[in-house]
């Protein structure tokens, strides 16, 4: 595996005198043997309406498939979903509203609440009462 790769990196570093390779293509291959069949881009005065929506449906579609980029768009997708997402939680849990009742108050209590029974304070008032319990069965 490293043999390969030491002998790959060297090839792409070899001069091009070694290579038998030109620094600019030969001029034949500038010339097509093929002519096209059609003059591009065609000259849209030319056609019927028809013919002008089907190359601007065509080329429309070709376009968008050209420029995907669905990795981006991914990332971009979550991006927004989390700073959205983010800014929600924030401004319901932990923002200060400039108003004499917070609108999320409600929302607060209950959240919290639901993680009041991990705080320090209360965690050993559970743990106390479980072990009264457990000494009771005896």
């Amino acid at each position: 595996m490293f043999a390969t790769l030491a002998r790959r990196s060297a090839e792409r570093h070899a001069p091009t005198i070694f290579r038998n390779a030109t620094a600019t293509p030969p001029p034949e291959a500038y010339v097509n043997p093929y002519k096209p069949k059609k003059v591009w881009p065609p000259d849209f005065s030319k056609l019927s309406e028809k013919e002008q929506f089907r190359f601007e449906r065509r080329y429309k579609r070709r376009l968008i498939l050209a420029t995907a980029r669905p990795r981006w768009d991914k990332v971009v997708r979550l991006a927004q979903l989390f700073s959205v997402t983010s800014v929600l939680i924030y401004s319901t849990l932990f923002m200060e509203w400039p108003t004499e009742k917070q609108p999320f108050q409600g929302i607060r209590d209950k959240f919290w609440g639901m993680f009041g029974a991990s705080s320090p304070q209360q965690r050993y008032e559970r743990r106390n009462s479980d072990l009264a319990s457990t000494t009771d069965r005896k």
